[in-house]
């Protein structure tokens, strides 16, 4: 792949006391086969040990800013973006971290592709990185807006953006969980997404993901989304019926956290 100055790219890492993953997660930056980036490290009022990590590796590709409060995760990625010089965004939270060709794999995809927007398939793993599997099981490269509705499947931190596209579409900055939900189902409405049926990524499940943490604010934000979108989407002949379910499920789950507290 020949790659160019203008292939710069810039890491996103929003963190809040983020220390117990974050040594690999930097490493998995630096480790990269692809050199041309730089690392925005977005503090967001940690009260850990997670800045003095970051600036500990030392390396000047990895740029230290922090939150004078505390923001909601979206408006904290939104921050962060305004911080970065690269041609193309991606997303890595503190406690998932990448494949080494991550970088020069998606590159020559989106160039490949004249895509604004891709992402690949990934790994879950536990804490422990003793349980794996693939999150995605399919082989087309260009997904629709009904197919993400029927089955999302796009991780954040195996997403590649062109950077002009936040300059239309940012996130939302009233969701704390879904949204990059809501940011890629209304991309997907306007631009071809693409898919790379590639392990590039791997994200871990623990006990303080805020899917699990804030269920309630999590089944709150997803009806709302489905409330406030619903007549828009059915109008363009989009099916809800498979969020419906799961905003159903959602419901289940919540009914549930309360007798476990």
């Amino acid at each position: 792949m020949t790659t160019s100055s203008e292939d710069f790219i810039s890491v996103i890492m929003n963190c809040h006391n983020g220390e117990k993953f974050l040594d690999e997660s930097i490493s998995s930056v630096i480790n990269q086969s692809f050199s041309n980036w730089e690392l925005i490290f977005f503090d967001n009022q940690s009260n850990d040990k997670s800045i003095q990590i970051a600036k500990s590796f030392g390396d000047k590709r990895i740029k230290s800013f922090s939150s004078e409060k505390y923001l909601k995760l979206y408006e904290a990625r939104n921050e962060a973006i305004k911080h970065s010089n690269g041609k193309y965004i991606t997303f890595l939270d503190t406690d998932d971290f990448w494949e080494k060709n991550k970088l020069s794999m998606q590159l020559n995809f989106i160039k490949k592709n004249n895509l604004k927007i891709c992402y690949s398939n990934y790994l879950i793993c536990n804490k422990n990185l003793r349980i794996k599997k693939k999150r995605i099981k399919k082989n087309n490269i260009f997904v629709s807006t009904q197919e993400l509705l029927n089955d999302y499947d796009i991780g954040i931190l195996t997403t590649m953006i062109d950077k002009n596209v936040f300059k239309h579409n940012k996130f939302d900055e009233n969701f704390e969980i879904i949204g990059d939900f809501d940011f890629f189902i209304r991309n997907s409405l306007d631009m071809k997404i693409g898919f790379l049926n590639e392990v590039l990524a791997n994200y871990r499940v623990h006990e303080q993901n805020l899917s699990f943490k804030k269920i309630d604010e999590y089944y709150h934000e997803f009806k709302r989304w489905i409330d406030h979108n619903k007549i828009f989407l059915e109008k363009n002949n989009l099916s809800l019926r498979v969020q419906k379910i799961y905003l159903f499920k959602l419901w289940i789950k919540k009914i549930f956290s309360y007798f476990k507290k």
